[in-house]
């Protein structure tokens, strides 16, 4: 949309929607089928995973995981980006394994590191959860919390 700004090196993937006046600074990896509202700025070097959504005028210094909603100041974990992945075709069995992922990630008291491992044990190795997993391990900047 108008007065977008994607900086040099960025990586956008399919079906993404930028609002207007979203400003990326350089080398921000996109994933596809994200949503991003407007009057956003986001950090050079961060990742947005598959299927997440960020609330406009929020500041993006960090990593924001697969199927979330990402909001507020300083922006948290809101939980998962329902509508969007209801309207892409997930099932409710996956939508409940997603959401049990992010419980052991945001809503235990475990370190990240224990969080995954456990949600590797004990949550079956979907597609979506090998994402999450996947995101987690690879992110270098960090990632946003509940807060």
């Amino acid at each position: 949309m108008a007065y977008t700004h994607v900086a040099h090196d960025c990586v956008i993937g399919d079906n993404v929607i930028l609002a207007n006046c979203v400003n990326m600074a350089g080398h921000v990896t996109v994933e596809e089928f994200v949503g991003i509202g407007g009057l956003v700025p986001i950090h050079q070097f961060v990742k947005i995973g598959r299927y997440s959504f960020i609330a406009g005028g929020c500041k993006v210094p960090k990593d924001i995981p697969p199927y979330i909603l990402a909001l507020g100041e300083p922006i948290r974990y809101g939980g998962l980006n329902v509508i969007g992945l209801r309207r892409r075709g997930f099932s409710p069995e996956v939508l409940n394994l997603i959401k049990k992922a992010y419980r052991f990630i945001f809503q235990s008291k475990l370190l990240l590191n224990e969080a995954l491992l456990k949600i590797e044990n004990e949550l079956q190795p979907i597609a979506e959860i090998q994402n999450i997993l996947t995101f987690f391990r690879s992110c270098e900047r960090g990632v946003i919390r509940k807060t």
